[in-house]
């Protein structure tokens, strides 16, 4: 999955059970009551540790888990999801407003294969701005020291040091 294509989901196999157990484990995420308790939960569904200075708030939604990639000093605020079958890496420094999807998943527009899962990963580099409803769509990288603007739908990667906003995301102007 993480090496990104199509994938027919009567062929995922194995990767069904991870998915189920993402959504067994979600509902003890979501009722965290402090940040520590939601590093130990979240750290369980994505496999590794979350460094202590990496903040995510719930409620917090993820379909496999298994491909999330967390930095340090990383905020992410309430209310967002990361379908993340195709890999998901957040670098440091990466803050990420409320409801903001990242999307490593999509479907092709041959109907004889739309029920197939087209994946492509996502990097968010370091220093980067996500802004609240942005959505990122599969293969995008948005750059370091970027922001993508509010509501904002990037469906393009996103150079170093750059604003984009609007749907889909065009350039604004650099990080002055």
């Amino acid at each position: 999955m993480l090496a990104g294509g199509l994938i027919r989901t009567d062929e995922m196999g194995d990767a069904w059970e991870v998915v189920f157990r993402a959504q067994r484990l979600s509902p003890a995420l979501n009722a965290s009551t402090t940040i520590d308790e939601m590093r130990e939960r979240l750290s369980e569904i994505i496999g590794s540790k979350i460094d202590s200075t990496t903040t995510v708030f719930v409620p917090f939604y993820t379909n496999f888990g298994k491909h999330i990639r967390f930095g340090k000093r990383v905020f992410i605020n309430h209310a967002c999801t990361f379908l993340d079958l195709g890999g998901i890496t957040v670098e440091d420094d990466v803050q990420i407003g409320p409801k903001v999807n990242l999307i490593t998943e999509n479907h092709p527009v041959d109907p004889l294969q739309r029920k197939s899962l087209d994946l492509k990963s996502i990097l968010i580099k370091r220093n980067a701005w996500i802004g609240a409803g942005a959505t990122i769509l599969p293969g995008v990288t948005v750059g370091e020291n970027s922001i993508v603007a509010a509501g904002a739908v990037v469906n393009k990667d996103v150079a170093d040091n750059a604003i984009v906003g609007g749907v889909p995301a065009k350039f604004i102007r650099a990080v002055q």
